[in-house]
């Protein structure tokens, strides 16, 4: 099972300017490296990683010939940058909230939010991330799971804080439960709207883990 929080950051254009000069005198678009990133999330959200290629992913982020292989040197490595930055904004995140959320049930109700946020609003990378981190190289995959550990271990502390009636192995089943819960609207369109969706969401999740909403 695949854990992701949201990554309001992703794909939002750096605040650099629009152009730069390069070392041969050639103005670069700074951008390109997150438009090569948001067109592998859209295209393989929609066809899958093994139907889309480097020439697609180029076209769709409008970038041509060679010019793709400067900032990535195949697919794979795309996917591995996409997904590096989907778990470390992850861990930033949930660093945040348990840093400076002083009341327990508020932190554990901020972790849910950010999980809902991520399924519901950033749906296409979500599934992205959940169907694909499998075609990943098997040393990036060990590195990023030893990293979703590391979050669902945040999850399972201030779950015990909150439910003394959980040892250790309780709660960490509660925990990939309730992320479970969250993450399989992912799979289907239940056709609400989107902030009933969320609230139906956080609600599940809150009831699996045994704490107040």
């Amino acid at each position: 099972m695949s854990y992701a929080i949201s990554t309001k950051s992703t794909m939002k254009a750096s605040d650099v300017p629009v152009t730069a000069p390069s070392a041969t005198g050639r103005v670069r678009d700074p951008d390109r490296k997150e438009k090569i990133l948001g067109a592998a999330a859209d295209l393989i959200a929609r066809n899958g990683y093994h139907s889309v290629s480097m020439s697609d992913i180029g076209t769709e982020a409008g970038i041509t010939g060679s010019g793709i292989y400067r900032h990535f040197v195949g697919k794979s490595a795309i996917l591995v940058a996409l997904f590096e930055r989907i778990i470390d904004d992850l861990l930033h995140d949930e660093r945040e909230i348990v840093e400076t959320v002083a009341d327990l049930a508020n932190a554990m109700k901020q972790l849910i939010d950010g999980q809902v946020e991520f399924v519901v609003g950033d749906r296409e990378l979500a599934r992205v991330y959940h169907n694909e981190i499998r075609n990943l190289p098997e040393p990036d995959q060990v590195r990023l799971r030893r990293k979703q550990r590391l979050y669902v271990e945040e999850w399972v502390h201030v779950l015990r804080e909150l439910r003394s009636d959980l040892d250790d192995a309780a709660a960490r089943t509660v925990v990939h439960a309730a992320i479970g819960a969250i993450q399989s609207t992912l799979f289907h369109n239940v056709g609400l709207p989107e902030e009933r969706l969320r609230r139906s969401l956080a609600e599940s999740a809150s009831a699996v883990l045994g704490v107040d909403r």
